[in-house]
Formats: structure tokens, sequence, C-alpha cells
């Protein structure tokens, strides 16, 4: 258990940052998670419009600091390649 003051207010910092970090993490997945759904009905302007309401949430996730940024990079890339195949 920490005995200094810093020590305690460190534990409290990290507690604070881990419930942001999880809601932030949660959002992004909660707006990747649409646009597969939209891919798998097979509705190409649904699947089009969720990527772009995604699309921000990926980035500032990757800004924050919940995702690396060539993670967040790849992760639009294949749904938009995904998406795009879909007219093929």
């Amino acid at each position: 258990m920490a005995n200094t003051r810093s020590a305690k207010k460190a534990i409290r910092q990290a507690q604070r940052r881990t419930e942001i970090n999880g809601a932030r993490r949660s959002r992004v997945r909660t707006f990747v998670r649409k646009v597969e759904e939209a891919i798998a009905s097979g509705d190409q302007k649904a699947a089009e419009q969720a990527l772009r309401a995604a699309q921000p949430e990926i980035v500032r996730g990757a800004n924050r600091g919940i995702l690396h940024r060539n993670t967040a990079s790849r992760k639009i890339s294949r749904l938009a390649h995904r998406i795009k195949t879909m007219s093929a």
C-alpha cells in the first residue's frame, strides 16, 4: 500500500485515467462494431455512413493514446477496403 501523499495521489490519478480510458475504448469499439454490422448486413450506404462516423472516433482514440497510430490507420483502411469491395 502507498505510504506517501504523492503515491496515494498517483493511485487516485491512475484510477481516474483507467475509468476514462475504458470509456473511450468502449466508445471506439462501439463505432467499429456499427461499421461491422452494416457490412454484414450488406448495406453499402449504411456501411459508408457508419465508417464516416467511426473514422474520427478511431483517430481520436489514437490521439488520446487508446490505440497506436498505426493500429487506428490499419483499422480504418481495412474497414474502408471491405466496404469498397461490397460493390464488386
